[in-house]
């Protein structure tokens, strides 16, 4: 198993050659004061050492200890918590945050790349600063002053960390049927009493303090989602002073047993009359969750994106050095036994589709990463609104499409390894088993893809695609007299005119028929999935063809041929998937319950 090496050259050709996230900061006061492109360079550069360094030879030992329950008590993995000082002391945890609580303010473009070096380096842990970061995200849009006051330069700081409770026994995605329940104390404070499940990190050993914000009902809250509100809810009380007081009454009543990131401790949190404190308005809990959401599940579709990553390098090197038959064409290494079996076109099927895959969805994590910084930072109100609607489109997107993508991938990479590919010892089955789940959590992705065609697309009569439809026509008619391009902006029209007609066809069987959303719904978020992807491979040829013909690394030589291969077998994918939305919903919902 090859260690976990960052892929710096990747990420800063994105960040700085593909979309010049420089300029766009430069053209952000906000972000400007805060970072400058030295600055963005020696935070990737550090990045990069800590997550190799420190955080990836703690992921298979963190997967073979897990975390472990004593009494309500939760002890992480050997290792973890020295770990957890490191990122501490480093000020990771507060990298996008709040300056005025004693966040750095880094762009999410920046952010994004440390999220997939931590992600792909170990995921279960890499959880832990990751919740914090949106609960911290809620808190600072939706927060008093008060509780920002409180709360935030110590969770920035990593001293308290943070945690999510959504999630309950009866109720997954649907929390509009939540039980949780708040009663005033007639002091300001709730009594917050219920139960949560699926709680990542929602206890540990790792900070002072955890900070959990918690969906719950008001006595008079309207039925449904509207009647749902947000608590902040301390495992610790706090002091005036900021001290820690007494220990809350909630508690972790036991731990999951998993298939994957068993590193990370899933909680399930007992609220025993907790004492809590609202956060924004009463009854727009949903609100305040959905600003940090954007956030979190591109965090999750980069974890996809991450854990590819990781099994393409692995993946590589074995292809590399595993001599295995003759290749097809005669000895290409006649010195020894057998050549190595990246001479066998399959073998290059499966290492190009993973690069293809992970290549080009880090350009699209890059690419809504800078909408969202537009959307935040922006003082231009048209700009700012114009990038929302963007982000709105494309979350479910990054979400879904880069998890099931990233899953492939390190499916595709066991492949590689043959056998070994099956033995722990490699390393290939614990990135399979802990990527599976970043299609479940955060909304699963049958979920994202009903989001995506039914309230983003069908619920804006097709606005907000127009919106990404725009920035792809525009980028291909700019670049419609470049002959580097010709080869690729053919196909990409095709893909893109395809996209527009099923989106077009989708919105009128809609009115007629309550099936045809959620009958299309998935293919629909692939085959749009897929022709973004496409769309960020021809804006990287754009860059590295015309430095192709002088390049000696085989760095831009390989983009343009990587590009190539995306062009002739994946992005072709989206013929059938548009000939199945077609289809309709008739076959689907036709079988009796007895049929099945």
């Amino acid at each position: 198993m090859a260690d976990y090496q960052a892929p710096l050259r990747d990420m800063r050709f994105v960040l700085n050659e593909v979309f010049d996230a420089p300029a766009l900061w430069a053209s952000l006061p906000k972000v400007a004061e805060n970072v400058d492109p030295d600055t963005a360079d020696a935070i990737l550069e550090e990045a990069g050492k800590i997550t190799s360094g420190v955080l990836a030879p703690l992921n298979r030992e963190g997967d073979e200890q897990g975390c472990k329950w004593n009494d309500g008590d939760v002890s992480t993995p050997e290792g973890f918590r020295e770990a957890y000082q490191t990122i501490v002391e480093g000020g990771w945890n507060g990298l996008g945050g709040n300056p005025e609580f004693g966040g750095m303010g880094m762009p999410k473009t920046l952010v994004a790349q440390f999220e997939e070096m931590m992600q792909a380096a170990n995921m279960a842990f890499g959880l832990a600063p990751m919740l914090t970061a949106g609960a911290c995200l809620a808190l600072d849009a939706h927060g008093s002053q008060e509780l920002k006051e409180k709360y935030l330069p110590n969770m920035y700081a990593g001293t308290w960390s943070g945690a999510m409770d959504l999630t309950e026994p009866h109720a997954g995605t649907d929390l509009g049927i939540i039980r949780t329940k708040a009663e005033p104390n007639g002091d300001g404070s709730f009594s917050v009493t219920g139960t949560k499940i699926f709680i990542t990190w929602g206890e540990h050993d790792m900070a002072e303090n955890i900070i959990h914000l918690v969906l719950a009902k008001l006595p008079d809250a309207p039925k449904g989602p509207k009647g749902i509100s947000l608590f902040l809810v301390p495992k610790f009380d706090v002091n005036e002073d900021g001290s820690l007081g007494e220990r809350n009454s909630l508690s972790c009543g036991s731990l999951e047993k998993k298939m994957g990131i068993k590193g990370s401790a899933t909680c399930v949190m007992n609220f025993d009359g907790a004492r809590g404190w609202l956060v924004g308005e009463e009854n727009k809990g949903l609100a305040a969750m959905f600003t940090m959401m954007n956030y979190e599940r591109l965090g999750v579709g980069i974890q996809g994106i991450g854990a590819a990553e990781a099994s393409l390098q692995s993946a590589r090197e074995y292809a590399l050095e595993r001599i295995q038959s003759r290749a097809p064409t005669g000895a290409q290494q006649p010195e020894k036994a057998a050549d190595p079996i990246l001479v066998h076109p399959d073998v290059r099927r499966m290492l190009l589709t993973m690069k293809g895959y992970v290549e080009g969805g880090r350009a699209f994590s890059t690419y809504v990463a800078q909408w969202l910084d537009i959307a935040k930072y922006s003082d231009d109100d048209e700009r700012r609104k114009h990038a929302e609607g963007m982000v709105a489109l494309l979350t479910p997107v990054a979400k879904a499409f880069l998890t099931d993508r990233g899953l492939d991938a390190c499916i595709i990479g066991q492949q590689v390894f043959g056998g070994h590919g099956f033995i722990r010892e490699w390393g290939q089955e614990q990135l399979v088993r802990d990527c599976r789940i970043t299609q479940i959590y955060e909304g699963t992705n049958g979920i994202q893809a009903l989001d995506l065609m039914g309230r983003k697309v069908v619920g804006s009569q097709g606005k907000l695609y127009e919106l990404f439809a725009e920035d792809v026509a525009t980028f291909i008619e700019e670049n419609s007299s470049d002959e580097n391009l010709r080869p690729y902006l053919e196909p990409l029209a095709a893909a893109f005119e395809r996209l527009s007609d099923v989106t077009e066809h989708v919105i009128k069987q809609a009115g007629d028929n309550p099936d045809a959303v959620g009958a299309a719904s998935v293919d629909y978020l692939d085959l749009f999935g897929l022709t973004a992807l496409g769309y960020m491979w021809v804006k990287m040829v754009k860059v590295a063809a015309p430095k192709a013909d002088g390049d000696t690394s085989g760095f831009y030589t390989g983009k343009v041929k990587s590009a190539r291969f995306y062009f002739d077998r994946l992005l072709p994918k989206t013929v059938a998937l548009a000939e199945g939305i077609r289809s309709g919903s008739d076959s689907m919902m036709a079988l009796t319950a007895e049929e099945f």
